[in-house]
């Protein structure tokens, strides 16, 4: 198995970035051999082009319970928040997961504390790249694709710090000594400059990244797909429905992705890199063991309880919730793509639930929760890894062409496309082996088709919460759906964590209703 985030040049004594101990000590395959130079950087662009690198291994720089961009913590907020998902494993167990899941997150949360230092540690990473690359005297084209890389990985960050917290300190640059502590950059810009920062980087890297086919050498990087794709959802996001609409279309008569035809195969390692896949987080083996998202595979694994009497394959959380259950059709194969579940004990004729690879999870008794996430289980006997089970290699989908479809139907549908909306939705729906809409579809069955096509992917909170703006009552509905939680305006966005605030002097200023 490849692992593309290979080196972390990050690690050079310079004018402007200091080496921290995450970019100097999670190197992937090799230690940094000795110290790179701002020349080198500058004039090389093999070195460059590491130093790019850098900030995509932030993604396995991370502690599934500490600092974190894109592993459990994100789960947490991503699913276990929703009406997707439980927190599982005991019920006494991670009490600051417990407390989102109730949707009674407090400002001393650990959980978003976590996730602030990990996307501020990333958005430093980008920072520190791009002060170096706006110098570079190398070609033009290579310097501006090096950027552009930098610019959407910033971008991806802000984009989803913005969705969690609101408006956010917004560092745009690597700040001189003298700022180290301005007021500049911890205080909150509005949630609206955010976007309008994100959407400029965007589109900077679409206009300057070149296509990727899956089978290059560069898979894995940032394309210009990717960066039309998420632009797409960024102007979905913003209710700019003609923007979404032309950047997803681009997307999709670019020719470049297509749907994986099935379904049912699409999380598994052999489907790494595939043709449906627009923007994938990399894994893979290397001497250290450690190229990958840490226990984002093992912390959603299914866990042992009751009589035991097996090996589990992980902590029990982000269980897949009665609601989610609830929502797919008769004879969608997605269901049971996305969801393992626990077959209760039948006496003599108990055979338990058998997975793919031929693991057999014993019967109801034998195990702590009724559901877990398939779409991330990584299998020990049948999918490559190098013994350490707290970095399986398992690779996460960021963007795949399937949410394209979706957001390129609900933008259609919104400026008044329906048959191109029809299109989209049908042909996702057809892969899920479920009957073809007819006639102009509703908004409510482009989002049903996003729940069931996108559920346990660690995004629907977020998409519940736009929804909501677009539909006032839709999340009070799907909360209430989820075992009664009372939902309120307040809770669309997380709080600024207290450390947080407490570190600015106070400049940083509290969410409402926190």
């Amino acid at each position: 198995m490849r692992t593309l985030y290979r080196n972390t040049a990050a690690c050079f004594i310079g004018a402007a970035l200091i080496c921290t101990s995450y970019s100097c000590t999670k190197s992937l395959d090799i230690d940094p051999q000795g110290q790179i130079t701002q020349s080198q950087i500058i004039s090389d662009p093999n070195v460059a082009a590491n130093l790019v690198t850098g900030i995509y291994n932030i993604f396995f720089a991370g502690d599934a319970f500490g600092n974190d961009v894109r592993g459990f913590q994100y789960v947490i907020l991503g699913d276990i928040a929703s009406d997707d998902a439980d927190k599982g494993s005991t019920p006494a167990d991670y009490g600051d997961a417990a407390t989102v899941d109730a949707l009674t997150t407090g400002a001393s949360n650990g959980v978003v504390n976590n996730i602030w230092k990990g996307y501020y540690q990333a958005i430093a990473r980008a920072n520190q790249a791009l002060a170096q690359l706006q110098n570079a005297q190398f070609d033009t084209t290579t310097k501006n694709k090096l950027i552009g890389e930098a610019r959407f990985l910033r971008a991806y960050f802000y984009f989803n710090l913005v969705r969690i917290f609101g408006g956010v300190p917004l560092l745009d640059r690597v700040p001189a000594a003298s700022e180290a502590n301005s007021p500049q950059f911890q205080t909150r810009a509005t949630a609206q400059d955010i976007y309008k920062f994100v959407i400029d980087d965007l589109t900077f890297a679409a206009a300057n990244l070149p296509v990727i086919a899956n089978t290059s050498a560069d898979v894995g990087r940032a394309s210009k797909g990717a960066a039309q794709s998420l632009l797409a959802k960024v102007y979905l996001y913003n209710k700019d429905y003609q923007n979404a609409y032309l950047q997803s279309q681009a997307v999709i008569t670019s020719g470049t992705y297509r749907l994986q035809s099935d379904f049912t195969t699409l999380f598994r390692a052999a489907s790494n890199n595939s043709a449906e896949s627009i923007f994938e987080i990399q894994a893979g083996q290397n001497l250290a063991c450690n190229a990958s998202i840490d226990r984002f595979s093992t912390a959603q694994g299914p866990r042992a309880g009751g009589k035991n009497g097996w090996q589990d394959r992980g902590y029990g959380f982000n269980n897949p919730s009665v609601s989610l259950v609830n929502e797919f059709e008769s004879g969608d194969v997605r269901k049971n793509a996305t969801i393992i579940t626990i077959n209760p004990s039948n006496g003599a004729n108990s055979v338990g639930t058998v997975l793919f690879d031929g693991l057999r999870i014993p019967t109801q008794d034998s195990v702590q929760n009724s559901r877990y996430n398939y779409k991330a289980y990584y299998s020990r006997e049948a999918e490559p890894n190098c013994g350490n089970f707290d970095r399986l290699p398992k690779h996460v989908m960021v963007i795949r062409y399937a949410e394209v479809l979706l957001i390129n139907a609900e933008a259609a549908l919104q400026t008044g496309q329906s048959g191109v909306a029809l299109t989209d939705v049908n042909l996702v729906r057809a892969r899920a082996k479920v009957p073809a809409l007819t006639g102009a579809p509703t908004l409510q069955q482009i989002w049903h088709e996003r729940r069931v096509e996108l559920a346990m992917e660690q995004d629907r909170f977020f998409d519940l919460v736009r929804q909501e703006s677009v539909q006032p009552g839709r999340a009070a509905a799907a909360f209430a759906a989820d075992g009664g939680k009372t939902w309120s305006s307040t809770k669309a966005l997380f709080p600024i964590p207290q450390q947080q605030i407490d570190l600015s002097g106070g400049n940083l200023k509290q969410n409402p209703g926190y």
